[in-house]
Formats: structure tokens, C-alpha cells, sequence
């Protein structure tokens, strides 16, 4: 049995946490219930809004709620952190200074995974709520990388579709959306393109696009079951 186990900061919004479970689950090689993976999973849709809190300037700073999650999960026994949202992730320093344990960044993690891809001065395309274009969370990680960030004319497109699939589910207008930025950024010169947003990543498997595509969603995945099955690392 695994010594190690991730905790997922979750509920942001409750349908990427589930997704981020599913992604976990296909790249198990499992014949059983004991070959799957160990998480904690703290559920909590009542993290304030980062949209509320990033864009529209009022409502409680998500970043203390965000750290108690951190120490229940980590008190709870988690070895590693995971938080399956882009956005949340201009809080991070709240979750790291909270707890010991390590949080996976998925949005280091993803850019790493691209600068593997790609040569340097590469443009990468982002679909992503326009509060991970405001706070530049990819901004650093890509100028490390070598790397550049194309984004969206109509950002208020992206949330409108953000919003749609928080309310609806991954309805066929917000796949519209979403299909639509995927072929501007690539018309645009994007060599790559990054499903930034937990919500995207629930149209991400019909998303049809002329460049590679890479979901931090499966990046995320990538590193819990590369963390709890790489115990010598």
C-alpha cells in the first residue's frame, strides 16, 4: 500500500474536482480497487470567488480559506497538495506557507511539460478566464521557459462561457466559445495551446483544433500519480 497520498483543495468549481478524478482514473493501469490511487479530497464550493475577488474588485480574498484547506489536508496525512483550478493559483503562497507538504503546481508543471515540446521563443495559446491573464500566473513560469503567452481578443467571452458552464454544464454555446478562441489563437501564430480553466477542460475532449493541444487538468493528473506511485523519488 502507497505510504503517500495527495490532497485535492477542491469544489472550484465541484464538477473539475470530479473531473480531475476521472482524469486519475484513466491512467491507471488497475485491475482492482486497491491498484487506484489515495486522495483527500476537501470539497469545498464555498471558496470565495476568485472572479468576484480578481475582477470585479470586491468579496473576501480566497487565499486564508484556501490555506485552512491546506492544513485539514495535510493534518489529515496528505504528503503532496493539488488544487484542480488555473485561477486559484495566484494564491499559491497562501497554500505553501500554510503546510509542509508540497503543493504540485499545475500551472509550473504545465509549462515545464510545453518547454518540452517546443522550441524556445514559441508562442503558446491560452484558453483561460481572463482573471489568469490579469494576475499573469503563467507570465513568470514563461519567461523562465523561454516562452510567450497569446490570449483571447474578447476576454469577456471566456467568462461568459465560464459562467455558462459553472450554471449549465458544458453546454453547446460555451463549446461555440471555446472552439472559436481555440482557431483565433491558432490563426494568430500560437504553436500550442493550453485549456487553462477547470471549466474548459470539461470541453476539452471535443475541442477541435489545427495545433496541439495540452489540458493542465491531465498535466495535474500526470503528477499526483506520478508523486504517490514514485515512492523513491
Amino acid at each position: 500500500m502507497s505510504r503517500r497520498v495527495v490532497g485535492i483543495l477542491g469544489g472550484m468549481g465541484p464538477e473539475a474536482t470530479i473531473l480531475l478524478q476521472q482524469r486519475l482514473l484513466r491512467i491507471v493501469d488497475a485491475r482492482d480497487d486497491a491498484d487506484h490511487l489515495p486522495l483527500l479530497i476537501d470539497m469545498n464550493p464555498q471558496v470565495p470567488s476568485r472572479i468576484a475577488h480578481l475582477i470585479e474588485g470586491h468579496g473576501p480574498n480566497p487565499g486564508p480559506v484556501l490555506a485552512d484547506m491546506a492544513r485539514r489536508l495535510a493534518n489529515a496525512g496528505a504528503t503532496a497538495l493539488a488544487m484542480p483550478c488555473n485561477t486559484a493559483h495566484h494564491y499559491a503562497p497562501f497554500i505553501q506557507d500554510a503546510s509542509n507538504a508540497p503543493l504540485l503546481n499545475m500551472v509550473d508543471l504545465s509549462v515545464e511539460h510545453a518547454a518540452t515540446l517546443l522550441p524556445p521563443g514559441a508562442k503558446i495559446g491560452i484558453l483561460a478566464s481572463p482573471a489568469v491573464k490579469l494576475t499573469g500566473v503563467f507570465d513568470g513560469p514563461l519567461q523562465r521557459a523561454g516562452l510567450s503567452a497569446l490570449w483571447p481578443q474578447n476576454t469577456d467571452r471566456m467568462l461568459d462561457a465560464i459562467k455558462l458552464i459553472k450554471a449549465q454544464g458544458p453546454v453547446p454555446e460555451a463549446q461555440d466559445i471555446l472552439s472559436q478562441a481555440a482557431a483565433e489563437l491558432a490563426a494568430a501564430g500560437a504553436e500550442l495551446l493550453f485549456v487553462a480553466c477547470s471549466e474548459f477542460s470539461l470541453l476539452a475532449d471535443d475541442l477541435a483544433t489545427t495545433v496541439p493541444l495540452i489540458d493542465t487538468v491531465d498535466v495535474l493528473a500526470a503528477a499526483i500519480h506520478d508523486h504517490i506511485k514514485n515512492e523513491a523519488s
